[in-house]
């Protein structure tokens, strides 16, 4: 049991204030952003009954079924694909199991082979794939690096004289693979032999562990009179699980992490539907897996024509002030394209600013869920406020409910609101990301 929380004494306090003074000072009246939406998201979604939300385990199922309650009471339409606003799909996690190499005739020991699984299955004759060779001279590391993020699959042979350096390839490539089960994924085989080259022989044959594992992002929308562009508003659910124990408490509620996403989205979902229907098409995701490897994403954008989603808001970690001040966010990519402009020109004169991300060296356009439909050209950004480069409770049994601020959660929302009228209203498009400049 934890020590009692000063969160609810707080939380009427700040409450009984947001509707008036949500946002500073303006001419404009702020968005009608529901306070008590946001504290009711945020309270179940990091409490102990979620046990961490992480997304193979019995949390990560109450959180998604939670978040389909609320997308359904806040009037959202569960989207094509979807059942009753359950987007489901599945990853695999493949464990290596038995097979042989044979290189110009010769079979290789277990302690010459390593393999890093693609989908399945490994059955290869000679001139199936290329075979990539790594001399004397070459790093073995480096080359193998190389050739795993190409895409393709591969029979690499090592020259027996990095055979020092060939055993923490066998620790990494021997490791469980996790991947979406839709996806052809590249597999890697690498084999340590004398005097390499390109034109040799070989047979791979190898039968791999599978294990199948299902999950679901929760979906939702609301039409607009143009049904071919979109606009997107997501954030993740998950988190991990389970930490090393501090003061007994062993449960990583991920009340910022990413509990004030969701919180964000489900509080936008509500606002949006009150309003009427917009002028562009609205879609709403809490995505599942993203700790895990960003699954929940990468399953989305192969749902959509991405050339049709002309901006993604993607949520994370808003429960606490950005070190530039209570009423600021950052952007993550400001540079990559107009999103982050459109948004400071709409909340100009409102005393809240949304700015470039302040930690570029730490490469965080790439480090969430926007980066899957980045690379696709959306203009696909993350909004978040937490110092993240110094913050104690990152993923960490500590963060809890305590540590986040409410009253600051609400007026970020209202400024993602209000910084999103002219993308939703069709007045504003954003450029598109160049994909060649996202890695």
């Amino acid at each position: 049991m934890r020590h009692p929380s000063p969160f609810r004494r707080s939380l009427a306090v700040a409450l009984a204030t947001l509707a008036s003074a949500s946002v500073p000072a303006s001419s404009q009246q702020a968005p009608n952003v529901d306070p008590a939406t946001v504290e009711r998201v945020l309270g179940t979604l990091a409490s102990d009954a979620m046990e961490g939300r992480d997304a193979y385990l019995p949390g990560g199922v109450r959180a998604r079924e939670f978040i389909a309650r609320e997308f359904q009471a806040a009037g959202l339409q569960s989207p094509p694909g979807a059942e009753a606003y359950m987007q489901r799909f599945s990853t695999r996690t493949l464990t290596v199991g038995t097979g042989r190499v044979v290189v110009n005739g010769r079979q290789l020991l277990p302690n010459q082979i390593a393999m890093r699984l693609g989908s399945g299955n490994i059955e290869w004759r000679t001139g199936d794939v290329p075979v990539i060779v790594v001399t004397p001279d070459d790093d073995p590391l480096t080359t193998v690096t190389s050739v795993a993020n190409a895409g393709f699959d591969a029979l690499v042979l090592i020259d027996e004289a990095h055979r020092e350096g060939f055993t923490p390839l066998l620790q990494i490539f021997r490791r469980p693979v996790r991947v979406l089960a839709s996806a052809q994924g590249a597999a890697v085989v690498l084999g340590l032999v004398s005097n390499p080259n390109e034109s040799a022989t070989y047979q791979v044959s190898h039968t791999a562990n599978v294990v199948e594992e299902p999950l679901a992002n929760v979906v939702g929308m609301i039409p607009g009179r143009r049904t071919n562009e979109f606009v997107l508003f997501s954030a993740h659910f998950d988190h991990i699980g389970f930490e090393r124990p501090i003061y007994g408490d062993s449960i990583a509620n991920g009340a910022n992490d990413n509990a004030s996403g969701v919180a964000a989205v489900v509080a936008l979902a509500k606002y949006y539907a009150s309003r009427g229907t917009p002028e562009r098409t609205l879609l709403f995701a809490a995505f599942d897996a993203e700790e895990a490897g960003g699954f929940g994403s990468r399953h989305y954008s192969r749902q959509l024509d991405p050339d049709q989603i002309v901006a993604m808001f993607n949520i994370e970690m808003i429960g606490k002030q950005a070190a530039s001040g209570p009423n600021t966010a950052w952007i993550t990519g400001f540079d990559r394209s107009s999103f982050g402009t459109i948004l400071q020109e709409a909340v100009a004169g409102t005393g809240y600013q949304f700015q470039p991300d302040p930690y570029p060296q730490m490469g965080l356009f790439t480090r969430s869920d926007n980066a899957t439909l980045a690379r696709l050209g959306v203009p696909a950004h993350t909004i978040s406020t937490t110092p993240i480069a110094n913050d104690p409770d990152y993923h960490r049994v500590s963060d809890q409910l305590e540590t986040v601020d409410v009253a600051h959660i609400v007026r970020t929302v209202q400024a993602i609101a209000r910084g999103a009228e002219t993308i939703v209203s069709g007045s504003a498009t954003p450029t598109r990301v160049d994909p060649a400049t996202v890695q």
